[in-house]
């Protein structure tokens, strides 16, 4: 007897499996919208009033969507109070003193505004902080970098091996001031140190201004150095110790609702925000600018 030849199953094609991804996807992105939009109305129980939760996360390239939510919060008379919950290294100045100007505008308003601190809340992160009401730090929060840095690369001698010789026509002769294909000259050096002063004078006057301190005070504080929690609150950096669930508490009985506040939150809408907002791209990004573009950056990125 011939032995029975085994059943050969049938092979599952390429176009089939893409469209079993096609459509698996589809469903993810349906599924992220709705619970991105029951998330965005937060996640405590209603009670006498609701404080609002803008979140900081990651390095500050654009000032867009931050300065968005906290101008909408800081015009709805049913948002009592708003904390900004800082998670990041700082990021480019304009849109950091974009961000401080915003959260000042709040407490022009007449309406209270506190940060907390994250894991880390330094440069431009500490920046917009001191621009609140007050300021909450965990004992191991990371922060500090007052400082400005402005970074630049020579590909000179990468050009010279491949032949590459540029060609520059310019109006002056500061125009092309960090040019790849050649060092900065003495001259130049000069020039764009009193550009990074200035900024970082800019930053030692809002620190003075946000904590009440003298410009020589905080000077002293502005070489660059980071802090823990505990060193900052020590130093009169920040007002006091807690993590965020202290925040809320004291920023509820602050502003006198009685009992848990009530806290909103915007969560991303559909499921590429939510890849955005998780993914490392703003740090990527906050990598690759300083050395390509060359721009002045409230940044604390060690290597």
């Amino acid at each position: 007897m011939q032995p029975i030849p085994p059943v050969e199953k049938p092979k599952k094609s390429f176009g089939r499996t893409l469209l079993y991804f096609a459509l698996g996807l589809v469903t993810l992105i349906v599924l992220s919208s709705v619970f991105g939009r029951y998330l965005s109305d937060g996640g405590f129980d209603d009670v006498n009033g609701t404080i609002a939760l803008v979140e900081v996360s990651g390095a500050i390239m654009d000032s867009k969507d931050i300065v968005r939510q906290i101008s909408k919060y800081r015009r709805d008379d049913d948002i009592k109070a708003i904390i900004l919950r800082i998670d990041s290294p700082g990021g480019a100045v304009g849109p950091s003193q974009e961000i401080y100007d915003e959260v000042l505008r709040v407490r022009a308003d007449n309406k209270k505004i506190y940060a907390s601190m994250g894991s880390v809340a330094a440069s431009g992160g500490y920046y917009i902080a001191v621009a609140a009401d007050q300021v909450f730090a965990n004992p191991g929060t990371l922060t500090g970098s007052i400082g400005v840095i402005m970074a630049f690369s020579n590909a000179e001698k990468l050009m010279e091996k491949i032949g590459l010789e540029p060609q520059v026509i310019k109006s002056g002769k500061f125009k092309d001031v960090g040019s790849p294909s050649r060092k900065i000259t003495a001259e130049e050096r000069v020039y764009m140190q009193r550009v990074v002063d200035d900024v970082h004078r800019q930053f030692i006057d809002a620190v003075a201004k946000g904590r009440n301190m003298t410009t020589k005070e905080a000077r002293k504080l502005a070489d660059g150095r980071i802090f823990t929690g505990q060193q900052a609150f020590e130093l009169k950096m920040v007002d006091e110790m807690g993590g965020l669930e202290d925040v809320i508490a004291k920023l509820g009985k602050a502003v006198g609702i009685e009992g848990r506040p009530k806290v909103i939150w915007e969560a991303p809408k559909g499921l590429m925000d939510w890849l955005m907002a998780s993914s490392n791209i703003k740090e990527l990004k906050a990598n690759w600018l300083p050395a390509q573009f060359p721009s002045l950056q409230y940044l604390w990125l060690p290597n």
